[in-house]
């Protein structure tokens, strides 16, 4: 299957149990007259003895509890299915997996295996169903599915990339500003996923309302990203809001013109575009699994910032690997552009994904509660000697 990964195996390393010793003592009768007055003393002696045996006991009880409670989440094999998509903005996971950077992070008892997905919603239905463990996902998908299951389901536990999104319009479409996207057929990869939400937050604030149907003042059609492109050349797409590569594929093989990138729309120009999300389930039950993941997450990501040469012939090949049919370089490079890679899940931005999302009538609420977990990865930063990353609120940290 493209994208699965080996079974990782490697030798066990036991944890050894701390165990107490206990003597017995065999008390003897008195032997002269001086046994009377060191009663007393040989009291004392007995009752410190056997005050540090049941010290030491209770040490030993107390140690094997926490081996105990230590081997329930890592001993004997774990299954960890991770899901990701074949996109740029998902390079993390690409090189986390083809680098190895993944397997080297994992216990030995971890068996790795892994699935691709088109958009966030498939994925959220995916953990919803016990299919896969973990994923990287876009922030919209994410928040939906902690909204939905009221928190039950998932947490975010970082961050993985930010920027990489924009709306590309076909020229001949007549499309020169916002207003101009009345009447028009868009796509986006999938109903509910990030750069839906991105697209009808927008439309919404110009004016132009749309509905989950597909009506209203503008047509949006939730199109596979491959299938978009060959719409668009075919003149059936008037614009798609879509992450890269298909941004510079729509623009550099198609004649597409970007209309908005959204990194114009926050501040700084930075929002998140991929996090790693885990069942809640699978995180209580393995925090040292999710800790590892973390770690090769973390690795892939020095990796890529350090190496942007090699990490762009590094994604490439493992989407190669995946779909088939590499990158003209014009188009990847063109990509690295609009992308940059942190474990900063940017916290603050998922509020305002939240509002958006409700605006836009995808989502019932906006309490996001408790939706950060980033506990483990400070703990894998702050081994790093790297900083700390905030929860804005919402979460542990």
């Amino acid at each position: 299957m493209p994208g699965e990964s080996p079974v990782f195996r490697v030798r066990h390393r036991h944890r050894a149990d701390v165990s107490g010793a206990a003597s017995g003592l065999s008390p003897t009768g008195p032997r002269d007259g001086r046994s009377h007055r060191a009663r007393p003393a040989t009291a004392l002696v007995l009752l410190l003895l056997i005050s540090s045996i049941l010290a030491a006991c209770g040490a030993s009880s107390q140690a094997r509890s926490r081996a105990s409670a230590d081997s329930s989440v890592n001993s004997g094999p774990v299954d960890l299915r991770l899901g990701y998509f074949g996109n740029l903005t998902h390079a993390p996971a690409l090189v986390g997996v083809g680098k190895g950077y993944f397997k080297d992070a994992l216990a030995s008892n971890v068996h790795l295996t892994t699935q691709t997905f088109n958009a966030g919603p498939a994925e959220v239905e995916a953990i919803f169903g016990g299919a896969i463990d973990a994923g990287f996902i876009g922030p919209s998908p994410a928040i939906n599915a902690y909204i939905k299951s009221k928190g039950a389901a998932v947490r975010i536990v970082s961050g993985a990339a930010s920027g990489g999104a924009s709306l590309v319009v076909r020229p001949a479409a007549g499309i020169n500003g916002p207003s101009d996207l009345k009447g028009k057929t868009l796509a986006t990869p999938q109903l509910g996923n990030t750069q839906d939400v991105a697209l009808r937050a927008y439309l919404l604030d110009h004016g132009i309302h749309t509905d989950a149907q597909g009506g209203g003042d503008a047509k949006i059609v939730p199109t596979d990203n491959a299938t978009t492109l060959q719409l668009f050349q075919q003149g059936k797409v008037d614009a798609a809001w879509v992450p890269e590569p298909w941004v510079s594929r729509l623009h550099l093989e198609a004649g597409g013109k970007i209309l908005v990138d959204e990194r114009s729309l926050w501040p700084d120009g930075q929002f998140t575009t991929t996090e790693l999300i885990v069942a809640r389930s699978f995180l209580d039950q393995h925090p040292d699994t999710v800790k590892a993941l973390i770690t090769g997450e973390i690795k892939a990501i020095d990796w890529i910032t350090q190496n942007p040469v090699e990490a762009k012939a590094a994604v490439n090949d493992a989407l190669l690997q995946l779909t088939g049919k590499a990158l003209k370089p014009a188009v990847i490079d063109e990509a690295w552009t609009r992308l940059s890679f942190s474990a900063d899940p940017l916290a603050s931005t998922l509020k305002k994904e939240a509002a958006d999302a409700r605006r836009a009538g995808l989502v019932a609420n906006t309490n996001l509660g408790s939706i950060l977990d980033l506990r483990l990865l400070n703990q894998v930063l702050a081994a790093g000697g790297k900083p700390k990353v905030g929860t804005a609120g919402l979460g542990s940290g």
